[in-house]
Formats: structure tokens, sequence, C-alpha cells
């Protein structure tokens, strides 16, 4: 019987893979250019990881996928990075090392929810972690970076979505009113939000389906109970934004879907024709409790996270030109298989030039090797026979111009580099 890929996702062909690597050749970059470190953590962790009794996100309570090894251990597939990231810093006792720990991530998680547009079940995720300091300045630092990888993709239609959730005291003070205001209308909210305003009623605001009802338009927002040491970290954010020429707005309902949220909150938000509705490309915020919550200092972050599949999508949408069409260097056109060994021998010096090379194993035609050669797009195509052979002189040819040479096999490398430049 035929067997598919599971539900929710997908192979990256041969022909796809280009734009990923040309989408984390980007990332890499901009990740050094502001001095990031790569950090690489396992596909699955301990479920405590994730499963804290502080998380009641949906993501947590209804997303995972959870197993048990062979020892009956718990065991869940990470569903996001941060949670790994903080679990690693700490293990490891990078705090130790560094004031301000900055580190990065880039591989894929899994989250059992509908597969939609863009939006799968295993899905690849970049992300970044500022680990050690308070300051706002490493809030707009975050910000700043993750638009200006927007702005380096080409994309526009952008927008820097901001809000504030306050500290502890701001965010117990805002729970309350808004349990006080949605209480008297509970039977008007959805079944998940009845159930958040008991366990979580911030995420009230995070309602794909309530956010329509008009009582959310005079709801309370987390910025009218913000601590005056809150809202001085705020007005700093801002400042330092506007100063950095960043274009922003305020998005008083702004809350996040994860609870470890505090102070700052934001989104990289795309306005693309034919997009749809989910056009939110990454986003993130400061988290002050999950570093001391899993064993270690008590010390303030903030990070954010990037859906691979939405910007690549998103990219396609608006017809950016990210990466360059697959080509090859040289193809090498033979006219005998008695001639394959030869030509094999010639193929490995060329690629230990670093030159890109392929020919057909398949003792194909003159014609139909041609076809192959135009089809990869090959800039140069070196045809080997009898004479070739014996006389060790080749003839090249440019496959745009038409022109043709007659070059030695010992100098084919460099002649070929050379043209390459």
């Amino acid at each position: 019987m035929a067997l598919n890929k599971v539900k929710g996702t997908y192979d990256v062909l041969p022909t796809e893979s280009k734009k990923w690597q040309a989408l984390e050749a980007i990332i890499h970059q901009l990740l050094k250019d502001y001095n990031y470190q790569e950090i690489r953590t396992p596909i699955f962790e301990y479920s405590q990881v994730f499963h804290r009794d502080s998380e009641q996100s949906d993501m947590v309570t209804k997303e995972t996928y959870n197993f048990l090894d062979r020892s009956d251990r718990q065991l869940t597939l990470r569903p996001e990075g941060t949670a790994g990231s903080i679990r690693a810093y700490v293990e490891n006792k990078l705090y130790a090392n560094s004031d301000l720990t900055k580190m990065y991530y880039l591989g894929p998680n899994f989250r059992y929810e509908r597969p939609q547009s863009g939006r799968f079940r295993q899905f690849y995720q970049f992300g970044i972690e500022a680990i050690g300091a308070t300051n706002p300045l490493i809030d707009a630092e975050v910000i700043t970076l993750s638009f200006d990888l927007i702005k380096r993709l080409g994309l526009k239609g952008v927008k820097v979505r901001v809000n504030s959730l306050g500290d502890e005291e701001s965010k117990i003070n805002f729970r309350k009113a808004l349990v006080k205001y949605f209480t008297p209308i509970k039977d008007k909210l959805c079944a998940d939000c009845q159930k958040r305003l008991v366990t979580n009623p911030l995420r009230i605001l995070d309602c794909k389906v309530d956010h329509k009802l008009k009582e959310f338009i005079n709801c309370p927002i987390p910025t009218d109970y913000l601590s005056e040491k809150s809202s001085k970290h705020f007005a700093a954010v801002c400042a330092t934004l506007t100063a950095s020429k960043i274009p922003y707005v305020l998005s008083p309902k702004l809350v996040r879907g994860l609870d470890y949220y505090s102070e700052t909150v934001f989104e990289i938000e795309a306005d693309i024709e034919g997009f749809g509705a989910q056009n939110v490309l990454g986003g993130g915020g400061r988290y002050e409790g999950l570093v001391a919550e899993m064993g270690g200092p008590t010390t303030g972050a903030i990070g954010v996270a990037f859906g691979m599949e939405r910007i690549i999508l998103a990219l396609e949408k608006e017809g950016v030109k990210f990466y360059e069409p697959d080509g090859l260097d040289v193809y090498l056109l033979v006219f005998d298989q008695k001639d394959m060994v030869y030509s094999m021998q010639l193929a490995h010096q060329l690629r230990s030039q670093q030159i890109s090379v392929d020919l057909c194993f398949t003792q194909k035609s003159f014609k139909s090797q041609l076809k192959t050669a135009l089809n990869l797009k090959s800039k140069y195509i070196v045809m080997i026979g009898e004479e070739e052979v014996k006389t060790n002189i080749l003839t090249v040819k440019e496959t745009d111009t038409q022109q043709q040479e007659h070059v030695p096999a010992s100098i084919l490398a460099r002649h070929i580099k050379e043209k390459l430049k």
C-alpha cells in the first residue's frame, strides 16, 4: 500500500529547499550582526519543561504531543523554543559566564492544532532569547531586530504592534478588572473563555471568537493598570523605538498566547493581499519569572519567535525574490559510456575546486543530455568524446552565448573559475 505523510506535516522537496536555505542564511547573518549565538536543544524534553502549573495556555493544555518512553518517563515534543532554551540556560549555568546571554534557535516544533494555510502540526520556527537584563533598551533591540529581519527580506506592508502587560502587580490588578467586567456577561462568552475567566482571564483578549462581541470595545486594557515602574519601562521602550525610526503602533488588547509573558509584548504583522486572516509573522515579549521557575536565578528575559512557513508564504505572496534560482556551473556531456571513468575523474577535479558539476549516469543520448544540462541551468557544458579523452583537450561551451572554446583538461578548473567570476 502507498504511504502518505502525516496530516499537518509537509515535505520540503529538492526543488523547494533552496528557498529554505536562503532564508536560513539571512537569519544566521542577521543574528551574527546582532551578536546572538545559536543554541540547539533536543526536539523532545521531559514534559515538566512545558507542562508547568503556571502555564495554562491552549498550546500546553490542548496541543502538545506527549508520550512515554521505554522507562515510563513522560516526554513531550517541543511545542515552542523558549522553554527548552531556558532549561538549557539554567542546566548549563550560562548565567555564570555573562550578565547577558543572547542566543537564538532554529528548528521544528510540534503542536496538535487544525492545519491551515501556513500553519502545520510540525512547523519550523526560529527565535531569539536575551536573558539576564531588565533594561528596556534590550526590549527595543529585540523589536528592532525583528523589524530588521523583515526589512532585509524585502517584505512590505508590515507593522509592529506593541503593548505592555506590566509586572506581576500590574497583571494581578488587570486580572481582577477583567473578571469584574466579564463576569456579568459570562454567558455571552464562548465555552473556552468561560473557563478562562476562572483560570486565565488575560487569554480572553486573545480569543478569535469573542473579540467580535460589542462588549470587547470597552473592556479593560492592560496599560490602564500598569504600575509606575512598568509605565516607565514601557515608555522607555517606545521612546527608543521612535528614536531608532522603527514604525510601530500601540495595540492595547495585545496579550500574546503564553502565560509567562509580562511587561513588553509585541507582534510583527503583515498586510498582504491574499495572505488570509492569520497575518502574524512572529511575536514575543518579556518574561520575568520563567528562569527562576526552572531553577535559575531571578532575572529578566525577552524573546521573539517567527514561523518560517509564514514568512516564506508571505514572501511568495508579495513576489519577493529572496533567493537565487538553482543553477549548475558545469555539466559534463559524455558521448560514450566507456569514457565515464575519465569523466568522473574530471568531475572530481572540478568539485575539489568548489565548482558544481553533474553528469549523466543512465546512458542517455546526446540530445537528452543536452536537454538535462539546460534544465539544470548549467552555465557551461563540457563535451567529452573519444578525441577529447585521447588529446586531453576539452570542448567547453557557454550556454548563454553559445561560444565554444578548446581548453586543456589540466587547466579546466582554473579556466572555469575565471569565467565564473
